[in-house]
């Protein structure tokens, strides 16, 4: 596999906006562990191996199990997640496939019950963000670390 561009240097100006919006999805006041629980869950699903490295790695170091990011995918059938882990893993497959599921009042109406109207936006922003750098690292085909390769094609700022 080969990178076919690098982002960064190909529009600066636009990656720093992601970048500028992510460092505000970073102190937003979601939870950590449930902002990488969002990000890893459309990464599934979207099959972005650069991005599920990324916040797995970065899951784990700040302390997630591994147990939860290996169910993370059948999260529906296990008891391991909060309700309000549930709703916004719910929220965020409904709005990153949201051309098949039209974002159900269902899904809005549990994310509703756990989550602030400021932070159903954020969570909302947020879910977009990791959609975007799913197609920025499929779309250009990002190399993820491998044991023998250290470095990425592209920066570490989602």
């Amino acid at each position: 596999m080969e990178a076919r561009l690098d982002p960064p240097s190909a529009a600066p100006e636009a990656y720093q906006a992601m970048v500028k919006l992510e460092g505000y999805l970073q102190q937003c006041g979601l939870e950590y562990s449930l902002i990488e629980l969002v990000k890893t869950r459309a990464s599934q699903i979207n099959g972005c191996a650069f991005c599920l490295h990324m916040h797995t790695t970065d899951a784990r170091a700040a302390g997630e199990s591994e147990l939860r990011l290996h169910l993370l995918a059948a999260w529906r059938e296990s008891p391991l997640y909060s309700p309000r882990e549930r709703a916004a893993l719910a929220w965020t497959e409904a709005l990153t496939l949201v051309a098949d599921t039209g974002a159900p009042d269902r899904d809005y109406e549990a994310a509703k019950a756990q989550f602030s109207d400021r932070e159903l936006v954020d969570l909302t922003l947020l879910i977009g963000a990791i959609n975007t750098w799913n197609r920025l690292a499929i779309g250009f085909r990002l190399i993820h670390p491998t044991e023998s390769a250290g470095s990425t094609t592209a920066s570490h700022d989602h």
